[in-house]
């Protein structure tokens, strides 16, 4: 049972099935989750498993860091061996990309370029100074693209007006993933320094990589009222992304004194700004 357990945690159930919901909000704002709901729901559990093995790989790659910056996690302490980690991660990767071939081709090169960032993150981009926060960005700001692409058929025309509505909130939830992955990054400091990583805050400090992070989430206040100014949604959308925007300001701010819960509030926002759509989506643009 410890080893079962150690194997969810792996995934980090929260975030995994968090995205799976980024993605059925895509397919939601994009206007397709009640017409084609089968697509959508396939794409939701294949983000969710998805997500779930990239965690999962990034803590086989990533457990000699986390004896230092994370000892409670499940390789670190024992409860799943690297191996199992690493097999139970490739037989997800492996139903996820089973489900994503039931979805159109747009849909199915998203998830293509996704999981080849997943599978490369670690490795690849995680140490390199402000690339492993923008790949991750935009794989957090994809899975609104992928729900949308997911419900629109193989018809380009109707791909590219799902993709135009969703963009925005894509823009915004990648803007916000950059601000919280860099407050992680000074969070997480000691630990990939030891390991010899070269993350943000180890090459430029961390005051100044807070101060970036502080400069991303401004400019996602400032392309937050997009929406309502081009009229693609109406005043609910306003009600709801204003209270975001000061979550998110308010924690990046936070985060020059605590770096820890300041990432854990910058979600909090994140989630808010995403229900903003679902708002603006569900209530008619004459209310």
């Amino acid at each position: 049972m410890d080893r079962l357990r150690g194997l969810v945690e792996l995934t980090r159930p929260v975030n995994a099935i968090a995205a799976g919901v980024l993605t059925l909000i895509g397919a939601y704002v994009a206007g397709g989750i009640a017409t084609e709901s089968f697509q959508a729901g396939m794409a939701g559990a294949a983000t969710v498993l998805a997500a779930g093995a990239g965690n999962t790989i990034n803590d086989y790659f990533d457990r000699e860091i986390d004896r230092i910056n994370a000892p409670d996690r499940p390789i670190p302490r024992g409860a799943v061996t690297p191996r199992e980690a690493l097999i139970f991660s490739v037989v997800s990767f492996i139903v996820a990309i089973v489900l994503a071939f039931t979805l159109p081709t747009l849909a199915i090169a998203i998830a293509a370029v996704d999981l080849v960032a997943l599978i490369a993150y670690t490795e690849l981009f995680k140490g390199l100074p402000g690339v492993g926060n923008v790949v991750v960005a935009c794989l957090g700001g994809s899975t609104f693209l992928f729900g949308g692409a997911a419900v629109a058929g193989n018809d380009l025309a109707m791909a590219s007006s799902n993709l135009a509505v969703v963009g925005t909130l894509a823009v915004l939830a990648a803007l916000s993933t950059i601000t919280r992955e860099i407050v992680k990054d000074v969070e997480d400091i000691v630990g990939d320094r030891e390991e010899g990583l070269n993350t943000l805050p180890i090459a430029i400090g961390e005051r100044a990589s807070l101060s970036l992070a502080l400069a991303c989430t401004i400019l996602t206040v400032l392309v937050s009222p997009l929406p309502y100014l081009l009229g693609t949604f109406g005043i609910a959308y306003l009600v709801v992304v204003i209270p975001a925007d000061v979550i998110l300001l308010l924690a990046s701010v936070e985060s020059f004194r605590d770096p820890t819960a300041a990432q854990s509030h910058i979600k909090y926002g994140m989630f808010l700004a995403a229900a903003a759509f679902v708002a603006g989506r569900a209530v008619p643009l004459s209310l």
